[in-house]
């Protein structure tokens, strides 16, 4: 007996109920979701624990799909039929529970594995990537699950997985290239999220994300280089975080021929300590240097070192110290000399 027959076979006193169970699944789900998970929700929001926070924000909308299921199979039992039709609307409510269970603890694991990766800074990087293979594997045991519960042998089909995995690996090289590259970077903990790199093509900026295929880098002027995982290993890095995220800036600059040095020495080094203590990312802690190393065409030249917290601090703090040390030199009489040529002519007689 079909469904076609079977509603056939129903009068309309006998449809109204079962009707009415199947479709009061429903709002009454979303009933539940509304009222009780969100008061859940605020309560776990006041607690010191993030696992129950985790717990309740994966049952957002799996909820409704169990009272769905519970309604229709509700429905089934009142409901007069065959039982090899009862048979596979069971199997198919009951692979509707699983995969919405699946999904559930799908959220729930990638939310562990988050979590952890928050706490334990420096031993597993937070990113995409360790989230999406966390998510992978367990639809795959969901999968795995519901073809046993169908009474589904899945020993062939793990034989023609296996029959076909080469074909699939060359196929899919370049995408299993990236992957791994991308496990790699992450394993030798050379490269994280957070970091300020520069590679060998000139590209720079912040570490992103470290997807399954790319890394995304955000540059100082907020644009977004997306980069192959396989490429990036092969690069030549510049990381100006990877052990300790302050940086060293030299700022050459020259002053005249008929300067005291001394006295120049002195005064930039009170404003470098100015800036050092003043700007934001700026090191106060750290002693600034001046450092002679030549006699240029105009002047004598030598570069002032100061240190950032960061490399993204580099611009502003040198750009204070730049308008700070021109007014300092122009109130104490010291001369920031113009580019200047001699040219001698010879005049035949």
């Amino acid at each position: 007996m079909d469904v076609g027959s079977l509603i056939k076979s129903l009068n309309a006193t006998q449809l109204v109920l079962p009707l009415a169970l199947a479709i009061a699944g429903f709002p009454v789900g979303l009933i539940f979701e509304r009222l009780v998970l969100t008061r859940f929700k605020k309560t776990a929001a006041q607690t010191k624990w993030e696992i129950d926070d985790i717990v309740i924000s994966s049952l957002r909308g799996v909820t409704t799909v169990w009272f769905v299921a519970a309604g229709f199979y509700g429905a089934i039992l009142i409901t007069s039929m065959n039982q090899g039709l009862r048979v596979r609307f069971e199997k198919a409510l009951l692979v509707a529970v699983i995969l919405s269970v699946t999904l559930m603890m799908a959220k729930i694991s990638v939310g562990l594995v988050n979590l952890y990766t928050k706490r334990v800074e420096g031993i597993l990087p937070s990113t995409s990537i360790f989230a999406n293979l966390t998510r992978i594997l367990v639809f795959i045991v969901g999968v795995l699950v519901v073809f046993a519960s169908l009474d589904i042998n899945i020993t062939p089909i793990l034989t023609a997985l296996g029959v076909g995995g080469l074909a699939v690996a060359l196929a899919l090289q370049d995408t299993l290239s990236n992957l791994f590259s991308g496990l790699h970077i992450l394993a030798s903990r050379q490269v994280k999220p957070g970091d300020y790199i520069k590679l060998d093509s000139g590209v720079e900026g912040y570490v992103v994300d470290v997807t399954w295929r790319n890394t995304v880098i955000r540059g100082i002027s907020d644009n977004i280089t997306v980069i192959p995982n396989s490429k990036l290993a092969s690069a030549i890095i510049t990381n100006y975080d990877l052990e300790n995220s302050e940086y060293a800036v030299p700022v050459q600059v020259g002053v005249s021929y008929d300067s005291d040095l001394e006295r120049v020495e002195k005064v930039t080094i009170e404003v470098a300590k100015e800036v050092m203590r003043e700007i934001p990312g700026g090191v106060p802690e750290f002693e600034p240097a001046v450092r002679y190393h030549t006699f240029g065409d105009s002047g004598i030249l030598f570069n002032v070192i100061l240190r950032v917290r960061e490399f993204a601090d580099r611009a502003p703090v040198v750009h204070e110290f730049v308008k700070k040390l021109h007014k300092r030199y122009k109130e104490e009489g010291i001369e920031i000399p113009y580019p200047i040529r001699i040219i001698y002519t010879k005049q035949e007689s």
